[in-house]
């Protein structure tokens, strides 16, 4: 796969994850999973037990875990890694107060509590050449809450973006639930924007790019495209210095070669997203 997206001139990264306690049931569907789940503190959610706290050597072994993986991406000829820090997976459930309960040196404020994805990262940094790529997706929301943020304030913000660029992320890629929104009270600046500013990192920016409607509505009805004003959107950000890239979806998914249609004026060209489109290759 790695050589078929090289032959086309692409750069390809693989996205490592760790669920933790997330339960699947939390968001409508069903939790198939038998095995014992690990977090901070043994919730899912805020009141909602699941599975075990993780002990030191849980700790140390997923470490190791996300270590080990990122020595076999650069092995295998990937672009870079990018570690999955958001939508209340494991690395998302310790820097958040409702998830995280530990009295340890995990625990406490949020300083505190970003360092079992600060020891992450650096983690994957040693295990790579000071030269791959290490981008790490955040987001100020949960699949189970939207109002859930990582960050109350550009200053909590701070706090774990400088921690972060420091332990050897290269880029962060920002989650919220529509990219170009304000992401705090009083202020019209984006996620993007912040995360920019605060971080002096690349930024990726993600959130409802093209997306028509709530994208958790049943997968018939998801309308993903790509019309002119979206393009304009994304453009005056990137012109505007709030990004450097924008991610999506299903409308690429429906056009994998969205981009060079755009490209060359071509927007009557461009397909809208259906659900069979996920049950063939294009």
């Amino acid at each position: 796969m790695v050589q078929a997206v090289h032959a086309h001139g692409a750069s390809i990264i693989p996205q490592l994850w760790h669920v933790g306690a997330f339960d699947p049931s939390l968001i409508g569907m069903a939790d198939s999973a038998t095995i014992e789940r690990l977090s901070p503190s043994g919730l899912a959610a805020p009141g909602r037990p699941l599975g075990r706290s993780m002990s030191t050597a849980d700790i140390d072994d997923t470490m190791a875990a996300f270590a080990q993986a990122a020595t076999a991406a650069q092995a295998l000829g990937f672009d870079g890694i990018e570690i999955h820090g958001a939508l209340g997976y494991l690395p998302d459930q310790f820097p958040w107060h409702a998830t995280n309960l530990r009295m340890d040196a995990y625990g406490g404020d949020l300083a505190a509590r970003t360092r079992f994805v600060v020891e992450l990262v650096q983690a994957c940094r040693h295990a790579t050449s000071p030269d791959f790529p290490i981008v790490f997706w955040f987001s100020q929301w949960k699949q189970f809450d939207y109002a859930a943020p990582l960050a109350a304030t550009p200053q909590e913000l701070a706090v774990v973006l400088q921690a972060l660029v420091q332990a050897g992320v290269d880029v962060l890629h920002c989650s919220t639930r529509r990219y170009w929104e304000p992401a705090f009270a009083g202020d019209d600046r984006s996620l993007a924007h912040w995360t920019r500013r605060l971080s002096g990192k690349p930024v990726i920016a993600v959130g409802s790019a093209s997306l028509r409607n709530e994208f958790k509505s049943p997968m018939g009805k998801v309308r993903a495209d790509i019309d002119p004003q979206d393009i304009a959107r994304m453009a005056q950000g990137l012109e505007q210095g709030d990004y450097d890239l924008i991610a999506m979806g299903r409308a690429l998914i429906a056009n994998p070669d969205g981009v060079h249609l755009v490209q060359a004026g071509r927007l009557a060209e461009l397909k809208t997203f259906t659900e069979n489109m996920l049950e063939s290759l294009y």
